[in-house]
């Protein structure tokens, strides 16, 4: 973690809201995510494998004697300070970046916790803009963190992602699941998180990587999740359930087998629900597969299984982009590379890659190279490291 950051966050707290005084303020971090398999399958009551990073958001946070809510972004300077109140609630169309705070706030309130007096709150986050690692998960988990801690309310981690994902769904109107909130809140150092998304049963999986690293490339193409077709796949998702519980017998997509998908997949008479549904069914028992072989120890399987999902989400569930898919088949040219596939939402944002030590310098540079001579502008690399849940630093 870039200690840096905490003390640009408290010297820029001191600037605008403590007349160069920081006497009371506090420090917290929550991580942003990478999903090494998993895709699209949180919504659908199937298993995901996220883990925390040690890049995230930063907070300075103190409370006030008033009901008085001040914000600030040292990454959005350009907005200044946004002041609102604990009785002014917007949507985010009006609110822009604040909503995320603001939401959890609002989510917390409708479970009973309520705020009786305001805060002041400078950001500063180090996850790329738009690069679909999760930075208003980490803004989400960060805000109810912050609350739990000023406040005293009696909510655990997990609660803390329930809260989260409650807050992005009906405050900001993003229909996610609930992985990204669920990894932020409950990273550990070293770990992957399997997670059941239909009962929130989850165990820590030992990520060993002995001469190997995650290298998580941004196609630098901002992805924007609310009002795209991420919400079209959910409703596709729906649709398909809601015909196969009929047909099957089953409440979720993720209950399915493969063979199970193969008998009763004909009762879906629409080809692209059929696609998605597909995907939702196949995605979640490759998951499976993949957390086994890891425990096994077989990376290379592992890998394998991360370039099947990449392809089964540009084929089935078409939330890659030309981006993302030059990125994963560039990488998957290059001996040394074990297996790379788009992470997040899709649309933009990232691949995330199981690379040899030795082999990083070549998939830079070829990947790099092959990237803007067909795109025209740099993609970008980021080592990354697996690291804990939120914390006061």
């Amino acid at each position: 973690m870039d200690l840096s950051y905490k003390e640009v966050t408290l010297k820029t707290f001191a600037e605008k809201f403590g007349d160069g005084n920081t006497e009371g303020v506090k420090c917290y971090f929550a991580p942003g995510r990478v999903n090494l398999i998993g895709e699209h399958t949180d919504y659908n009551g199937g298993h995901v494998f996220p883990c925390a990073l040690t890049i995230g958001t930063f907070a300075a946070a103190r409370k006030r004697s008033d009901r008085k809510l001040r914000f600030y972004s040292v990454n959005l300077d350009k907005a200044g300070v946004i002041e609102t109140s604990l009785d002014d609630f917007k949507p985010l169309k009006e609110d822009s970046w604040t909503s995320y705070p603001k939401g959890v706030m609002w989510a917390f309130e409708k479970r009973g916790f309520r705020m009786e007096e305001g805060l002041d709150i400078v950001l500063y986050g180090n996850i790329p803009n738009g690069s679909g690692l999760s930075s208003s998960a980490s803004i989400e988990v960060l805000t109810g963190f912050i609350l739990r801690d000023l406040f005293g309310f009696e909510v655990s981690n997990v609660d803390l992602a329930v809260i989260g994902q409650d807050a992005e769904n009906n405050y900001c109107g993003m229909n996610c699941g609930i992985m990204d909130q669920f990894a932020s809140s409950m990273g550990k150092e070293d770990n992957a998180i399997f997670l059941d998304c239909a009962t929130l049963k989850y165990e820590y999986a030992p990520v060993v990587l002995n001469g190997m690293k995650l290298v998580v490339t941004n196609t630098n193409k901002k992805h924007k999740l609310v009002g795209s077709a991420y919400n079209d796949r959910r409703n596709e998702c729906e649709k398909a359930r809601e015909i196969l519980a009929e047909a099957a017998g089953i409440k979720e997509l993720g209950e399915l087998s493969n063979e199970d998908f193969e008998k009763y997949k004909d009762a879906i008479k629409d080809p692209v629900v059929l696609k998605r549904a597909k995907h939702a069914v196949y995605e979640n028992n490759r998951t499976l597969v993949a957390v086994e072989a890891l425990r096994k120890g077989d990376i290379e399987e592992f890998g394998k299984l991360m370039n099947a999902s990449h392809v089964s989400l540009r084929d089935d569930f078409e939330v890659t982009c030309e981006e993302l898919d030059i990125l994963a088949e560039e990488a998957w040219k290059i001996p040394g590379v074990l297996g790379s596939r788009m992470t997040g939402g899709g649309f933009g944002g990232c691949t995330v890659s199981i690379v040899k030590d030795e082999a990083i310098p070549l998939f830079k540079q070829q990947v790099g190279d092959a990237y803007k001579a067909r795109v025209g502008y740099d993609c970008t690399f980021y080592e990354v490291s697996i690291g804990d849940g939120p914390m006061v630093i």
